[in-house]
């Protein structure tokens, strides 16, 4: 996988180089790279206690993101998923420790521990107060004699750190972090493996299935389990925490773990709300990638039990800006629609024929869905078949509320339904049609005259036209057609929705910014959109009919 990196030799010192360029001179780094990579806060206070993390690099934002007011005094970072040395560990320790004392606060895998450990008791050789905890928060694999330490020590660095900012001693430090680590659990799943710079992927994950109680090394997950949606992952993951927590109100931390978009990690987040466990949910941080496994298309979902101690703690303000902060989970706010913008429902009436027609055109929406977007996808933005489908189903869901034996009043009812439900500019233009051709009908125009008026109208507003690789390619031959049948209707969508994919330059639409050898040999997905409807339609000619 190619990568925005020069070379894995010097991907983690420039890395930590760009970040402090950026932090405003309040971040410093050590002397002494490339075996002593140390992030440290330059307006330390060394009367108060140090608090001291890190391991390997690749989990960015942690942890020199978060150093600062607030959290980590100094981040100690190895390369990539490798702990980092002795003398690094031992340099961070003399550079920020006073007499107040030093807090280690290190995941359970061996080298972090060896390394953190005996920089640790090197450190004590000089006189200094140094005290180690050892986070152990991953529940993937119940037998492990030690757990792994995974994105729950991001709560051990937000409370010790609160704790060391507000002047506790290193003792009173020390208990709170292990209260934390004595409560926190964690468990992660992901459906893709991590990229690891100079090293080829590894595609262990079966299709189909995403690997539950993975670590954050790249280390193989507990099980493969099988994929469905969101609804289930989140289920699983809950499946192996909730026998786990503690009794109580709790704090969930989201973790993305790399790789997943923002819509995903709030799809989760909304299942979370959704889940077995929401009731015990007060607090919420995230969903944002706090503790990454490198590209990884993840998520972790960390839970703390509630203490007064752990809420102001997490609570109180910090610099550092990888920390999302705590906010309350509760339910969604709903705000009236502004006056004028609240629809006016027209009267429900029933025509069993329409309604047969309605809902056949949406089947064959519904059912072309993956195919349109794929052709979209090559001469456009890949999203033609969901925005058709996605206002097929919201028709289709309000059936029963359309004035079906009202001809006039439908074409409008469907044009206000789709400037509601259909997203891009297909939505505003379809919208449009419908509420033009029910203006004709209550002219007086017949229903293919009506039809006609509406395409006459988007045109005008759209400004597309015949031979500028659009729908209306395909839909004003289909109409001009419609008087002799359906049949011929048909036939002429087709023929010109296949002429588009010989026309080298889109004049309108998402494909009008496409180079011409990108689009050679494909059809307009809304144009092709139109042929499969009228198609389809012929097909089903009893519902044609009744359209008539």
């Amino acid at each position: 996988m190619t990568q925005f990196i020069n070379s894995k030799e010097a991907l983690v010192v420039e890395a930590i180089d760009g970040l402090l360029r950026g932090s405003g001179g309040r971040l410093a780094r050590l002397d002494g790279y490339p075996h002593i990579k140390v992030v440290l806060r330059t307006d330390w206070d060394r009367s108060k206690v140090a608090i001291v993390s890190g391991g390997g690099s690749g989990h960015e934002p942690a942890h020199a993101g978060f150093v600062g007011q607030g959290m980590l005094t100094a981040a100690v970072c190895g390369d990539v998923f490798a702990s980092p040395s002795v003398d690094a560990v031992l340099a961070a320790i003399l550079s920020v420790t006073g007499k107040a004392g030093c807090l280690l606060i290190v995941k359970n895998y061996t080298g972090d521990r060896l390394n953190f450990g005996l920089a640790a008791e090197r450190a004590r050789a000089f006189g200094l107060a140094v005290n180690m905890v050892i986070v152990d928060d991953d529940v993937a694999l119940p037998d492990l004699p030690q757990a792994r330490g995974v994105a729950g020590t991001l709560f051990v660095h937000k409370i010790a750190g609160a704790l060391a900012e507000a002047g506790e001693n290193l003792e009173a430090v020390t208990a709170a972090a292990k209260r934390v680590i004595d409560g926190v659990v964690s468990i992660g799943m992901s459906l893709d493996t991590c990229t690891i710079p100079g090293s080829p992927k590894d595609e262990r994950i079966r299709p189909g299935h995403a690997e539950l109680g993975l670590g954050i090394h790249g280390e193989a997950g507990a099980e493969q389990v099988s994929f469905k949606d969101a609804r289930q992952a989140m289920e699983a993951v809950i499946g192996r925490l909730a026998p786990r927590m503690k009794p109580g109100p709790h704090v969930a931390l989201l973790n993305n773990l790399g790789g997943a978009t923002h819509l995903e990690m709030s799809v989760l987040a909304e299942e979370l709300a959704r889940s077995s466990i929401a009731g015990q949910i007060r607090w919420i941080i995230g969903p944002a990638a706090m503790m990454t496994s490198l590209d990884m298309q993840g998520f972790s979902l960390s839970m703390l039990p509630l203490s007064k101690e752990a809420e102001t703690a997490l609570l109180a303000p910090v610099v550092p800006w990888a920390w999302p902060g705590l906010s309350s989970f509760g339910r969604v706010e709903i705000l009236p629609l502004p006056d004028g913008l609240t629809p006016i429902q027209p009267m429900p009436s029933a025509n069993a024929a329409k309604r047969e027609l309605i809902k056949t055109c949406c089947d064959i929406l519904i059912a072309a869905e993956a195919d349109l977007n794929a052709l979209d996808a090559r001469a456009g933005d890949g999203d033609t078949g969901s925005t058709l489908a996605t206002a097929a189903r919201a028709l289709v869901a309000a059936l029963d509320r359309l004035p079906l034996a009202d001809l006039t009043q439908l074409y409008r009812a469907v044009g206000m339904e789709l400037s509601q439900t259909m997203g891009g500019s297909s939505g505003v233009l379809l919208a449009i049609f419908f509420t033009a051709a029910g203006d004709a009908s209550a002219g007086g125009k017949d229903w293919i005259s009506a039809l006609a008026a509406g395409l006459d109208r988007i045109r005008q507003v759209g400004g597309a036209g015949p031979g500028d690789r659009t729908m209306v390619d395909a839909l004003m031959p289909a109409l001009a057609a419609l008087p002799e049948g359906l049949g011929a209707a048909a036939v002429a969508a087709r023929k010109g929705a296949d002429a588009t994919g010989s026309m080298k330059k889109a004049k309108a639409g998402r494909a009008s910014y496409i180079s011409q050898d990108r689009l050679a040999g494909i059809n307009d997905p809304g144009a092709e959109a139109v042929a499969r409807l009228f198609e389809r339609l012929h097909k089903a000619r009893h519902v044609g009919e009744a359209a008539e």
